[in-house]
């Protein structure tokens, strides 16, 4: 089980804007031009890097892709995969699939259907994150008919990358930038897909991409999700990350969730994920740290975990699980992470000492 191969978000290298920092945590990086922010990238990461995500049109498209892929090449990296990124666009704020106005809904979709065109051309796959598709307040929206133009838009768009090779990854998530995102959970994300295919467009091209914080939000288990989707064949790329669970922190790999991260990685290979191709994405947000740091930082940490989950016992874990055996399979686990038979007899002989040694002294 070797690495996986990998990439990151090139957002994870901008100037980190927040609605109280509105110059963003790293200004300093503002009026950088996607090449050079490519070639900094590059040229800091690319012994741990395998690729970069662009967003489309913003941060990749039909002007700049060449430059942008001829400085990847250079450094032994490429373009793996490409987002849908018009929820940047303050033109969509009420959404591009959903959107009311019909004619920038058909922009909308056009343009997207552009960049799974860049896709093909370049060999890369899709991400829809349908981020603006959704609605701020109670009776703003109707709702079924907003679903309904949802799913078409999504069934579209799958349709078309279906005919140019690509795969489109959906990402669900709860809230921001629309405080009710419709495909806001793992069911609905299915959901999304079973109507897709009820209008009869041959669905096996679309998947789905995890955003770990995006599950955490929820109070979904990486683990759980990742062996589901995968046993129905709809596991399609991973955006790994961290955070405390309540808002899309974007954190540093196993700096919060370690436990569900590591179960996260063995499932990961038990399943043989990247066997076909798949990548460890990652999404990542450094606000206020050294951002090049901050990913070789959240590399290094699942390559960690990656290899700890390694040297869980299999048959123990597997003996346990079919058990019900929460204990069993913890210790299976804390066994791989050093605490085996000869630490607990270690810790018991320490205790036993530590009691004689109050006993003595009283």
């Amino acid at each position: 089980m070797s690495s996986i191969k990998n990439s990151v978000g090139v957002w994870a290298f901008g100037p980190a804007v927040t609605r109280f920092v509105p110059p963003g945590y790293h200004a300093e990086v503002a009026g950088e031009d996607m090449v050079a922010k490519t070639r900094r990238v590059a040229e800091g990461l690319s012994d741990l890097l395998d690729g970069l995500e662009y967003h489309y049109p913003g941060e990749v498209n039909e002007e700049n892709v060449e430059d942008v892929l001829a400085v990847l090449d250079e450094h032994g990296m490429d373009l793996p995969v490409i987002p849908a990124g018009l929820h940047t666009d303050p033109t969509y704020r009420m959404g591009a699939l959903v959107n009311p106005d019909q004619k920038l809904r058909r922009r909308g979709i056009d343009t997207l259907k552009r960049g799974v065109d860049l896709a093909s051309e370049i060999g890369a796959n899709f991400v829809i994150w349908p981020g603006a598709e959704g609605y701020n307040y109670t009776f703003q929206r109707p709702y079924a008919e907003t679903w309904r133009a949802f799913v078409e838009g999504i069934a579209e768009l799958t349709e078309h990358a279906g005919g140019r090779g690509v795969k489109v990854f959906l990402e669900h998530k709860n809230s921001e930038p629309a405080m009710k995102i419709l495909m806001q959970n793992i069911g609905m994300t299915l959901f999304t897909i079973k109507k897709v295919e009820d209008l009869g467009v041959d669905a096996s091209n679309l998947l789905v991409n995890m955003d770990w914080q995006h599950l955490i939000m929820n109070g979904e288990n990486l683990a759980e999700y990742a062996e589901l989707l995968a046993s129905e064949g709809k596991l399609g790329h991973q955006h790994g990350n961290d955070g405390w669970g309540t808002f899309d922190d974007d954190n540093v790999v196993g700096t919060n969730f370690f436990v569900q991260t590591l179960e996260l990685a063995q499932t990961l290979q038990d399943i043989g994920y990247g066997s076909n191709g798949e990548l460890m994405g990652f999404d990542l947000y450094p606000y206020t740290e050294d951002q090049v740091a901050a990913v070789r930082r959240a590399i290094l940490h699942w390559e960690f975990i990656w290899d700890l989950a390694k040297k869980i016992d299999r048959d123990a874990l597997r003996q346990a699980k079919n058990g019900a055996d929460a204990l069993a399979g913890q210790r299976a686990v804390y066994a791989a992470l050093g605490l085996d038979k000869d630490y607990e007899a270690d810790i018991i002989r320490r205790r036993k000492e530590a009691r004689a040694a109050r006993g003595s002294e009283a």
